[in-house]
């Protein structure tokens, strides 16, 4: 008999979400979810409708609480399931549609593509869904509508007609949120090689979110310690040494320019110089989101941002709203400076609400958020409470600094931080300084997982002439 505090899940996929599908059922089964596993149990073709089906009678008939269903897209099996009267389905894509399912929506069935959602996202997006509530007054009238259509009615000249102008005008509002959010995601599968079909791509492990198209290196010890450290930005190529090869260090490099001089056409340059050799992203200040969003469409370079730069001591209010707005203008990748001083005070519980507004909005916007600590100016103590305070909050890397401050990052500074972030899954962003390719391969060794480099191109012309024996 389950404890009362216990939730029950219903769990099912077809071949190609059965991969995905066996990494929920580890992860909800560690936190405290009762799961009960409805099939697939291999990757031999079947029928998406059958698992959804069965799923979505488990929730409709009380056995469970939820249903969560995988497949390829996601789509068909919201379908079928919504068939099924008492089901209220909902296919997600983000964090925010989960919670907005769950919000205003009350949906009792999730529903993921695994061709379009990698494994750490579907966890996070899992943990929304089944966390929130729908409480407000107005949406709960409005779930009562929408499961009023599941029972039989006989209709008559004399049923009211619904408004047909208030309809149109919330649909066409929710429409067109939903279809940029789409087309932005769509673009990125795009420009990062697209989902394979029935699945998620042949390269990507449970593990990772491959959010680039390009796999590890092939020397197995390189490729293990890279694992270990959650990379996902470093590439194989046919032909390679052993070690990190040049494509690889372009791989993990944001093409960085923010100085104050900075111009439309320093702007144009860097971008162009970024899509010839591929580097992971650009890295410019906010008033250049727009411009550098603008060149790079179609590419597989995303843009970067600072916020709250370069002593963050802005308020946090202004900080997410800043975001926000990078994140709207094209922005992919935030990178947010803490407020220092408040460390250096003791009083952590700002710092944590400074982050966490930020990885907030990212969260929202489906971006990427770095924390910069400015470790120049902190001792051993204080990095280490900066680290577990972004942690905490969500974020996705920590990095080491503006490249602003006395000094740039260090590789017993990248060392500390991935001891401490590294087991939670965040990366360590190395960040200043780093002028050489043998810088880059020191602090890649050291744990940094992303090198923030205006001098990327130097470095990739000294890391060609480098001759690699086995």
């Amino acid at each position: 008999m389950a404890e009362s505090n216990q939730i029950l899940i219903a769990l099912g996929a077809d071949h190609g979400g059965f991969p995905l599908k066996e990494a929920l059922l580890t992860h909800l089964a560690g936190q405290n979810y009762i799961v009960k596993d409805c099939g697939t149990f291999s990757e031999k073709a079947v029928d998406y409708p059958e698992f959804a089906r069965i799923v979505a009678e488990k929730v409709a008939a009380g056995e469970v609480r939820f249903g969560i269903i995988v497949d390829g897209a996601g789509i068909g099996s919201a379908m079928t399931a919504n068939k099924v009267p008492g089901v209220r389905a909902a296919m997600c894509y983000d964090l925010s549609t989960a919670r907005n399912a769950r919000e205003h929506n009350n949906a009792n069935v999730l529903t993921l593509g695994a061709g379009l959602t990698g494994t750490a996202l579907a966890r996070q997006i899992a943990d929304i869904f089944l966390t929130t509530d729908c409480t407000v007054e107005r949406h709960l009238n409005r779930v009562k509508m929408i499961d009023e259509l599941d029972r039989p009615r006989s209709f008559s000249v004399t049923a009211p007609i619904p408004k047909k102008e208030n309809k149109e005008e919330e649909v066409n509002s929710i429409t067109q949120e939903d279809m940029t959010r789409i087309a932005e995601r769509v673009s990125e599968l795009l420009a990062s090689g697209g989902a394979m079909p029935g699945g998620a791509p042949s390269h990507c492990d449970s593990e990772m979110v491959c959010s680039c198209g390009v796999h590890l290196g092939k020397d197995p010890a390189t490729m293990r310690q890279f694992m270990q450290l959650g990379v996902n930005r470093f590439g194989y190529h046919e032909g390679s040494g052993c070690d990190c090869v040049p494509e690889d260090i372009a791989r993990c490099i944001d093409h960085t320019i923010l100085k104050p001089t900075t111009t439309d056409d320093d702007i144009k340059r860097i971008c162009d110089e970024a899509r010839e050799f591929q580097f992971a992203s650009v890295c410019v200040s906010p008033s250049y989101v727009k411009l550098a969003a603008k060149i790079l469409a179609g590419t597989s370079v995303n843009v970067c941002t600072v916020v709250g730069f370069p002593s963050g001591a802005h308020a946090s209010e202004i900080k997410a709203m800043e975001a926000r707005q990078a994140i709207r203008e094209g922005a992919r990748e935030i990178d947010m400076v803490i407020n220092i001083g408040a460390l250096k005070s003791g009083n952590d519980e700002l710092v944590y609400r400074d982050i966490r507004r930020v990885t907030e909005a990212c969260e929202d916007g489906n971006a990427i958020s770095k924390v910069i600590i400015e470790t120049a100016y902190l001792t051993d103590e204080e990095k280490v409470r900066a680290c577990e305070l972004a942690v905490k909050a969500k974020a996705n890397y920590v990095k080491t600094s503006t490249g602003f401050g006395p000094h740039g990052a260090t590789v017993e500074d990248v060392e500390l931080m991935s001891k401490i972030v590294q087991p939670k899954g965040l990366g360590v962003k190395a960040s200043g300084g780093i002028s050489s390719y043998d810088d880059a391969r020191k602090m890649i060794k050291a744990g940094a997982t992303r090198l923030g480099a205006s001098a990327g191109i130097r470095i990739m012309g000294e890391s060609r002439s480098v001759t690699y024996s086995n």
